[in-house]
């Protein structure tokens, strides 16, 4: 960082001894992974800023947002609509939940056999080490797993500003009434929060922002099905992972900056890969920053990801929100309609997504599937078997990976992933 941000972090009220552990640990990960890739594109030098960055300029300009009264919405769940928090004039930004940290604390108020996103949740709020949760003027927690629901009632004993959004469990007519009353009940919250009504022209414009974004990760995707593979997949991953918490019109700029470059390359023939690199989907559990573990292995391992079926992935930016209705109320419907398309593995039954997980390995011509389960994760790690044999049963090699944050088991993982890319070979 060129800039001295100290200060701004003492002011936030982090721990600055742990938090420059932090960002130690968060750099020289960067750096050992991302940079020491070969034949990057040019354009991904933007994320590399953002990463230099991600607790410095970009948290800058959160707090001078604030000074300027607008508000920052922190949320953990990809079910949690932007669009309703723009069209009130606030910023939403994802939250920390990718690293272990302080986990001797965090087991002091969880089940050591709880899930590694939740535990990270805890580890960063307790050890104070992320300004994103530190900035927020509400954070938005959301009902989707048995962990997460009761795992909440013990945070908002340390989060004043805690606001918990609840979520259907089944795709039926009842189903999407809940999530239209608390899409509705957010609206209020969030509408007392700026305290700016929301009118069916702002409420138009977030939801043409988000698209927007959504726009160029799709064609981010699409051009990932080229064969050799334009880019890698650590540094797609990192777009999605970016996208969550980047100024919106800024980040879609960037996506499609480097769509351009990869254009060039395919129409050139050229790749980041070699032709027939083995193409692997990643599906599962969301990888949020610095979750990049599994990701490394399969590219240092001779393969290539093409895909990630995960909310930081192809579930959470999948569809856009139709933006046609002329009433506030008709829109709210048309998010609804878009968000309760998201197959969460917290639904039942869930065909939609072992549909969807098999649509992507033949939309991106992958040659097998890995399914990546955070330990203790139940609903995705019951569903790996479901998902296993549903790829198995269309002739797709499958598999199925349990792991968490640490890296004791990088050894293990390393000899399973390059014996099933050998396979594919």
């Amino acid at each position: 960082m060129a800039e001295d941000y100290r200060p701004m972090w003492k002011e936030m009220g982090l721990n600055l001894e742990a938090h420059d552990q932090l960002l130690g640990v968060l750099g020289q990960a960067y750096t050992d992974v991302f940079l020491a890739q070969k034949n990057r594109p040019d354009t991904m030098a933007y994320f590399d800023f953002v990463m230099s960055e991600v607790h410095g300029l970009r948290i800058k300009e959160l707090l001078d947002e604030k000074a300027a009264g607008r508000k920052i919405i922190g949320s953990y769940c990809v079910f949690v609509p932007e669009e309703i928090a723009l069209a009130a004039g606030a910023t939403l930004v994802g939250l920390c939940s990718g690293a272990d940290f302080a986990m001797e604390e965090v087991e002091k108020l969880l089940p050591r056999n709880t899930c590694a996103l939740i535990k990270s949740a805890f580890g960063f709020k307790i050890g104070k080490v992320c300004p994103y949760l530190e900035s927020a003027d509400m954070v938005v927690g959301e009902n989707t797993c048995d962990g997460k629901k009761k795992a909440y009632e013990t945070l908002g004993h340390m989060i004043d500003n805690l606001y918990v959004m609840d979520l259907p469990q089944v795709k039926s007519a009842n189903g999407r009434a809940l999530l239209k009353a608390e899409y509705l009940r957010f609206k209020e919250a969030v509408e007392e929060l700026t305290g700016v009504s929301i009118t069916k022209e702002s409420l138009r414009e977030g939801i043409r922002v988000v698209n927007a974004k959504r726009k160029a990760m799709h064609r981010l995707l699409a051009l990932r099905k080229a064969d050799p593979a334009p880019i890698s997949g650590l540094d797609a991953l990192l777009a999605n992972q970016v996208f969550f918490y980047d100024n919106p019109a800024r980040f879609t700029e960037s996506v499609n900056k480097i769509c351009d470059e990869l254009e060039q390359r395919i129409a050139k023939g050229e790749g980041g890969f070699k032709v027939k690199t083995p193409r692997i989907l990643i599906s599962g559990c969301p990888q949020a920053v610095p979750n990049w573990k599994l990701p490394m292995i399969v590219e240092a391992s001779g393969g290539v990801i093409v895909g990630e079926e995960s909310c930081v992935g192809e579930r959470g930016t999948r569809n856009l929100t139709d933006d046609s209705g002329e009433t506030v109320d008709e829109m709210i419907e048309a998010l609804v309609d878009r968000y309760f398309q998201v197959d969460c593995a917290i639904f039942t039954p869930n065909t939609e997504r072992l549909d969807h997980v098999k649509e992507m390995a033949q939309m991106y011509k992958a040659d097998g599937v890995i399914h990546y389960g955070l330990q203790f994760c139940q609903p995705y790690l019951m569903e790996a078997i479901p998902v296993e044999k549903s790829m198995e049963e269309n002739g797709i090699p499958c598999l199925r990976i349990e792991t968490d944050y640490s890296m004791e088991d990088m050894g293990q993982l390393k000899t399973r992933v390059e014996a099933f890319i050998e396979q594919l070979s």
